[in-house]
């Protein structure tokens, strides 16, 4: 049961509310400072690759600017998705997408962000969302979102336990890009810098990409994999054929870090999966997107069968290649030039899979690719261990969360966050 000292007030009677500062090349005026926009938070992390940056003059610093212990939400996009900043870069600012929190004494900053994910967890953010097809939470709806208010002690003990789950999901991130730090430098030492085993017995020789070792094979990536585009006819799934559980539905927001993101999906049921012309994947496809979030890439690994939608497309190795060079060369710089010179799209950027096809590309002998493929896959079957006990870290403290934030469990009944 709840105490009687809980309360709950209006999030805009315990904190302070601002909106970030509009984007405008023309206006905007004073020094260059990184700015977050609402793609670079997710559900309690920041993805900080590619920062772009906004003018900002003295006076709008301390406006627009984040401390440690405030909190990021979306504004738009998938609103109230939220995380804490912890001073991860410095002089950060934010953007008008964004909303920064910032929590009046009588709220611990951690507790908050548990406040509000439980929130967003079973959708009570809704009530306040405007716009119909696109939704938003402005600022004046947001002050009036309601979140609970048990005493200090209370809240960081709280606190203390779920972010000890926290602790451990971060870990494993951090292992996680450590792993895939040591295998991109590998595929880029062979691959880019070409001092693969036996490189020496490998002179430079002409071709139409340059100076390349010899027994290398200037070709296309038509040659090198073959492309499936996602469902895009009358079977297109839509919100009312989505279900509780079932095959994964997998878009652009579910490709993080290069793998498949489990979290926040949606499922279709087996039946509408099976009438489905196109979009099937399977164990050890890529995932690449064409628009909107161009050239992101992700690894199914840990996905057996599922559907994606029509901004994605398939890629699978022919014979002449493999899974693990397919993915690095789309990663890595070969892949970010190739997207930077086919995007046609000025508003919505794009790229068409026969422009793919069509791009050039240096193929390695095969021998070499079977040798990347023996050396990096022990790295990823780690990975993909990680990412499974990340998955149920986050699974235990979700189930944990409700029943704290609802006072169901007495906190000084349990042991201590480290040990739990």
């Amino acid at each position: 049961m709840r105490m009687a000292k809980w309360t709950r007030a209006p999030l805009g009677n315990v904190a302070d509310l601002c909106l970030g500062k509009m984007l405008d090349q023309d206006k905007n005026r004073g020094e260059p400072l990184p700015y977050l926009a609402n793609v670079n938070v997710r559900w309690g992390e920041f993805v900080l690759d590619n920062l772009r940056t906004m003018r900002f003059e003295p006076h709008e610093r301390e406006r627009y600017g984040l401390k440690f212990g405030d909190i990021v939400m979306c504004e738009g996009g998938e609103p109230g998705r939220c995380a804490i900043w912890k001073e991860q870069t410095p002089g950060m600012m934010i953007q008008k997408a964004l909303h920064r929190i910032r929590p009046h004494e009588v709220l611990d900053f951690q507790f908050l962000f548990y406040n509000l994910l439980n929130l967003g967890n079973t959708k009570r953010f809704d009530q306040y969302f405007t716009g119909a097809t696109i939704k938003h939470l402005p600022g004046e709806k947001l002050a009036k979102v309601e979140v609970d208010i048990p005493p200090l002690p209370v809240q960081r003990r709280i606190a203390g336990i779920l972010s000890a789950y926290d602790d451990l999901i971060e870990n494993s991130r951090r292992r996680i890009k450590i792993l895939e730090t040591m295998a991109r430098a590998l595929y880029r030492e062979w691959f880019v810098q070409f001092r693969f085993p036996g490189h020496e017995n490998h002179p430079r020789v002409a071709s139409p990409l340059g100076e390349t070792p010899e027994g290398w094979e200037a070709a296309t990536f038509s040659q090198a994999a073959n492309f499936e585009n996602g469902d895009r006819g009358k079977n297109y799934p839509n919100g009312s054929d989505f279900v509780g559980d079932g095959i994964p539905f997998i878009n652009a927001g579910h490709l993080v870090d290069g793998s498949v993101n489990l979290f926040d999906m949606n499922y279709i049921d087996e039946t509408k999966f099976g009438q489905l012309r196109s979009g099937k994947i399977r164990n050890g496809d890529i995932l690449f997107c064409l628009r909107g979030s161009l050239g992101r890439t992700a690894r199914t690994a840990i996905l057996s069968v599922g559907a994606i939608a029509s901004s994605l497309v398939i890629i699978r190795p022919t014979k002449r290649t493999n899974e693990t060079f397919l993915f690095y060369t789309l990663t890595d710089e070969i892949g970010k030039q190739m997207v930077a010179e086919l995007n046609n799209g000025a508003a919505q950027p794009n790229v068409s899979v026969g422009s793919i096809q069509n791009y050039p590309l240096l193929l390695p002998p095969k021998n070499l690719l079977l040798d990347l493929e023996r050396s990096i896959d022990p790295i990823w079957r780690q990975m993909e261990l990680l990412r499974s006990r990340l998955s149920n870290f986050r699974k235990q403290r979700d189930l944990l969360l409700p029943r704290l934030l609802s006072g169901q469990i007495e906190v000084d009944k349990l042991p201590d966050p480290v040990a739990a």
